[in-house]
């Protein structure tokens, strides 16, 4: 479609471990800000409110590739509102971003995506948001694997659905908002690394063998989410 160019691998500069912490910090709280203000963490949330029925009243949580743990945080005031006790642990490659927000998370670890340091069926849910594309074709399908084989109960995603209307909306409202250079480089970038309906439903289908079900949410956001055959 005209509004939904090719998808672009692109480079995004925070891909680089070599990045100033100062830098990598700052940019990240950008990142933040625009899943508040742009939808990322609503989508999120509302894919994982269901994920939660009939848990019981406690349940633990697996935030792959997790940054400053926004999400989780936010996952647990919401499971709080609803009586459920949800612990998180967060897991990302940088230790700079760990370590400065270690309080999002109830644990957090330094390690891959693409080789998560847990058991099978393991962690009651786990999942994955705005960090999936930044992965090519063959290891996006690699990462759904190994979420699918941690997860017990539900696997949980959330990304971006590309569009030039994003790109031009989030370049526009970056210079008002004041992000750092690297937050609107990187977020042009991550945008046209995002996906269509169909591109996320074929990586979990090609991960998993069962083709999911694909929300569309408010700021051209992507949910799914499924339960791990077994």
């Amino acid at each position: 479609m005209l509004l939904t160019p090719p998808r672009r691998r692109g480079i995004e500069i925070l891909d680089d471990p070599s990045v100033d912490p100062d830098v990598m910090n700052r940019s990240m709280r950008d990142v933040t800000r625009a899943n508040v203000l742009f939808g990322g963490r609503r989508a999120a949330i509302a894919e994982l409110r269901p994920a939660l029925e009939g848990l019981g009243g406690s349940a633990l949580l697996l935030d792959v590739g997790t940054g400053r743990g926004d999400i989780p945080a936010a996952a647990k005031k919401m499971a709080r509102s609803a009586g459920i006790e949800l612990r998180t642990i967060g897991i990302d490659m940088s230790h700079p971003l760990l370590s400065a927000n270690r309080a999002s998370n109830d644990a957090v670890l330094r390690g891959d995506a693409l080789r998560l340091p847990f058991r099978d069926s393991s962690v009651d849910i786990v999942m994955a948001s705005q960090i999936l594309h930044h992965f090519a074709a063959d290891a996006a399908v690699a990462m759904v694997r190994e979420m699918d084989r941690v997860a017990r109960r539900r696997v949980v995603i959330a990304d971006l659905r590309r569009s030039v209307i994003a790109v031009a909306g989030l370049w526009l409202g970056s210079f008002p908002l004041r992000f750092h250079p690297v937050s609107r480089h990187d977020g042009v970038v991550s945008v046209m690394r995002g996906f269509t309906d169909s591109e996320l439903a074929e990586i979990v289908e090609a991960a998993t063998g069962r083709r999911p079900v694909v929300h569309r949410r408010l700021g051209f956001r992507l949910t799914t989410s499924w339960a791990p055959a077994r």
